[in-house]
């Protein structure tokens, strides 16, 4: 399809004055931080409704890399990481110079146990030469990261600083923290659902725990603009602490904790042998070591820059949960991207997203190309396929779980 000029019907929700202030504290946070020191995205559900093959060409947001590394181990003909925030590829940067320069031994000491003594050491020898200018000055300031004495690269970033914080929470509350660890290590899900029912519900759910979870800071730290929150609040009664109540009842009640890597690092600060991301493991690291890791490219700009730069089609797109703030902040821009993302796919290219609402109204008030058509008319929305791969999230902070395809 070619870009037609820019056709919306969205009113946005007009900002209140405490909007405009929340919007600013993100806005201030997001332009100097890392946000994201791991995905929060479950790649086995992605890798499932992808179904990459050799002749595939991947867009994906960056975030912290994890799932990068993870599509590709599917060996796709290229995977484009595409991330507005310079460092989100800087760490992605890090992770392929390690792969490409380290061992296993201490690649999974920087990022699986988020800790290298000689991490120093290490980035100056064989790392640092590796990355591009940001990224080089970046870790030439934040490398201390990984020889921090909090213990691990995993309290750091704004992700890290709500991790520390319950860190401390559960330090202060001994047999809680002990009662979670328990049930990491539950063996089966009977066992795992009885204490979460029995020892921990009642514990966890204080009201101050409400009240923290409430604040729009505690949501910027993880990346949740008030757009997104709004959301939230418009779907569960009990606004956003009754939704990561409802959403960490279903994982802990629900799913095995055995590879549920995403929540067991923000308790541990580390991972482990037996539960991490794939790209943690050894025969994996082997493979992107091997080869698979060059097929990565890195851009940093928006997804419309991206689009609008290159010149081959993309049959796969991991779009993220972005366009819930786009179409409150930017309603224009995001009929851009979407046209922009329509006229570089491939016939029969498939799409994922992500949003807090589990049916997001940019469907149908975005209209894209010459005929004016609602999105949610253009494109081929398989419902039932996300909603039986949405049962299987271990992360399960998200209503919505989108998978649609280009008509061909």
């Amino acid at each position: 399809m070619n870009a037609p000029e820019l056709l919306f019907h969205s009113a946005p929700t007009p900002l209140t004055l405490l909007d405009r202030l929340d919007q600013n504290v993100f806005n201030a946070l997001y332009a100097r931080s890392l946000v994201y020191n791991t995905c929060w995205e479950d790649p086995a559900v992605d890798r499932q409704a992808l179904q990459l093959g050799a002749d595939d060409s991947v867009m994906v947001i960056s975030s912290a890399g994890c799932n990068v590394l993870d599509y590709a181990l599917d060996a796709p003909a290229r995977i484009h990481a595409v991330d507005a925030n310079p460092r989100q590829n800087a760490l992605l940067e890090l992770k392929i110079a390690a792969i490409r320069r380290l061992d296993f031994e201490d690649f999974f000491a920087i990022f699986g146990e988020g800790y290298h003594p000689r991490f120093a050491e290490l980035y100056r020898s064989s790392l640092r030469a590796e990355l591009s200018d940001f990224a080089r000055e970046w870790w030439d300031k934040h490398g201390v990261w990984f020889t921090s004495p909090l213990g691990s690269f995993y309290y750091h970033g704004l992700a890290g600083l709500v991790a520390r914080g319950f860190r401390a929470y559960f330090k202060m509350r001994p047999k809680l923290a002990a009662d979670v660890q328990d049930l990491f290590a539950a063996a089966e899900l009977s066992e795992q659902r009885r204490i979460y029912d029995e020892r921990i519900a009642a514990a966890m759910w204080t009201p101050a725990m409400r009240w923290v979870l409430g604040r729009q800071l505690t949501l910027s730290l993880l990346g949740v603009p008030h757009p997104q929150r709004r959301l939230v609040q418009a779907q569960h009664t009990d606004g956003v602490a009754g939704f990561v109540r409802e959403a960490i009842e279903y994982v802990f009640r629900h799913l095995s904790v055995a590879d549920n890597y995403f929540w067991r690092v923000y308790v541990n600060g580390r991972y482990t042998r037996e539960c991490c991301p794939e790209y943690l493991k050894p025969d994996n690291f082997q493979a992107l070591k091997a080869g698979l890791v060059d097929r990565i490219r890195t851009h940093t700009c928006t997804v419309t820059e991206f689009l609008h730069e290159t010149k081959k089609p993309i049959s796969r797109f991991v779009l993220l949960d972005h366009m819930d703030w786009m179409s409150s902040y930017h309603p224009a821009a995001l009929v851009e991207e979407w046209n922009a993302i329509l006229s570089r796919a491939r016939g029969g290219a498939r799409i994922l997203l992500r949003s807090a609402h589990a049916d997001p109204d940019f469907l149908r008030w975005v209209k894209v190309s010459h005929e004016s058509r609602r999105l949610d008319e253009v494109l081929k929305i398989d419902r039932a396929l996300a909603a039986r791969l949405h049962q299987q999230d271990r992360v399960h902070t998200y209503a919505g779980f989108m998978v649609a395809d280009v008509p061909g």
